[in-house]
């Protein structure tokens, strides 16, 4: 059978040849919605092929010309990516490179008024903008409903791609090939060193997520533990999980914002992982008192979450416009988490000395973060059929786009993460930590996996 090509595509051809080159000049294929495909000829070669699913897919995409509408094509399906997507978002940065010169914008302009259109609807807006959308007008930010649209989406959504203690936050790689299970042991492992956890100190864990923190330390280090979140869906998880555990008289999991704990309330260790970056910049200073007021003199507190390297550089005039007209970070906002805007370390920093907290260690996990966000893509690309039936498949989009992004900035090194330490002294200025390290490393970390990931130490 004879095929035969449709019109549309050489329009096609020219508009992805004047953005990312010829196929020569590429590094990955290109295949068009009536099957035509281009072969990449240049090195090195990138392991993934470009779909233009729909005859209308890139008219879509590039009207307007921004970031947002390029993530829109992918959730919606007019554009797909098969192979590593982590690969394919540097595409966004070609485009805007691309558009930022006025006369390849000129040419790319016509270009784009010759492609084809078709019947399908303009990019669907998903139950994400539309929720974000009202989301963003709230008054009190970073409240129980802006937490719930993230973590609402199912509890059965995330267990087919974390590890069986529910954690969603950058493991801890020590040799760089342990599974994820064992990086997110070693992970809490390293947290309570860090705070010299002890039999019977109080720890709060604000944000705790299912919970998996608090119960590691109350079986492992004989500590009484407190874990707050915002979302009613984890606090569920957690409590069936404390229960089936048998360390219901222990910790336990509440719905709580840290804001709203009993004035007073005191604890010795306090744990905050991958909560500051949900707190505006504006915010962050209230956000560290607060933390202090909780914390007894000679406590500890461990802070851990993601800056931006990019903000620390500052920006030009001409760059916030360009920024603000392309869009950026949009995506973030309206899909994943409505409000967050990561800040630069200094700014983390200066807020928790403000509030009168002393720094005593910070520590980059940048590549360990990446490599925690590979694992999570490689789980969840292998369970897509299941999380296609869950939520949707504009929502497994979603994900997979939000952590394959996030893994091509942190390897770019344009976000980081950070643990810091922080101490309240006693009124004589005495801190009660070690002088060096060399106790957190004392010790063997654990090898290998033992009791459903939890160790059963001598506390």
């Amino acid at each position: 059978m004879t095929h035969t090509a449709d019109s549309g595509v050489g329009a096609a051809r020219d508009v992805v040849r004047a953005l990312f080159g010829s196929p020569p000049e590429r590094g990955f294929d290109v295949r068009y919605w009536d099957g035509t495909e281009e072969k990449a000829g240049g090195p090195p070669r990138v392991p993934f092929t470009l779909v233009v699913a729909r005859r209308g897919a890139l008219r879509r995409m590039l009207l307007p010309p921004n970031e947002l509408s390029i993530v829109d094509a992918y959730i919606s399906g007019d554009l797909d990516v098969e192979g590593s997507l982590e690969a394919a978002v540097a595409l966004g940065d070609a485009v805007a490179r691309r558009i930022r010169d006025p006369r390849a914008l000129r040419r790319l302009a016509r270009l784009i008024l010759a492609l084809p259109v078709d019947d399908d609807p303009a990019i669907h807006r998903t139950r994400f903008q539309r929720v974000s959308d009202s989301l963003t007008r709230k008054r009190r930010r970073g409240d129980a409903e802006a937490i719930e649209f993230h973590y609402g989406v199912s509890n059965e959504f995330y267990e087919l791609w974390l590890d069986p203690m529910m954690l969603y936050t950058c493991a801890y790689f020590r040799t760089g090939d342990e599974s994820i299970e064992q990086a997110q042991l070693n992970k809490l492992e390293h947290i309570c060193r860090k705070l010299r956890l002890k039999r019977g100190d109080r720890l709060l864990d604000i944000g705790c997520g299912w919970g998996g923190l608090v119960r590691y330390a109350a079986r492992n280090y004989g500590v009484e533990a407190l874990g707050i979140t915002l979302s009613e869906s984890q606090a569920s998880w957690g409590r069936e999980r404390i229960r089936m555990d048998g360390l219901s008289g222990r910790c336990r999991v509440e719905v709580r914002d840290y804001r709203d704990l009993p004035a007073g309330e005191q604890f010795d260790k306090i744990t905050s992982v991958g909560v500051t970056e949900h707190v505006p910049a504006d915010e962050q200073p209230a956000y560290f008192a607060r933390a202090h007021s909780l914390l007894r003199p000679g406590g500890v507190f461990l802070n851990h979450c993601e800056v931006s390297f990019d903000q620390a550089k500052g920006e030009s005039l001409t760059s916030r416009l360009a920024a603000r007209v392309w869009k950026r970070g949009e995506f973030i906002q309206r899909y994943v988490f409505p409000d967050a805007r990561l800040v630069p370390a200094a700014h983390v920093i200066a807020s928790a000395e403000r509030s009168g907290l002393e720094v005593r260690d910070v520590e980059s996990l940048r590549e360990h973060y990446t490599l925690t966000l590979r694992h999570w893509i490689r789980e969840l690309e292998r369970n897509r059929e299941a999380a296609i039936d869950l939520v949707g498949e504009p929502t497994y989009r979603v994900w997979r786009l939000y952590m394959s992004a996030g893994a091509h900035r942190f390897h770019a090194a344009k976000l980081n993460i950070i643990q810091t330490l922080l101490s309240k002294p006693h009124q004589d200025g005495r801190s009660e930590l070690p002088w060096t390290r060399e106790d957190i490393y004392e010790r063997p970390y654990p090898s290998e996996l033992k009791d459903k990931l939890e160790l059963r130490t001598s506390a």
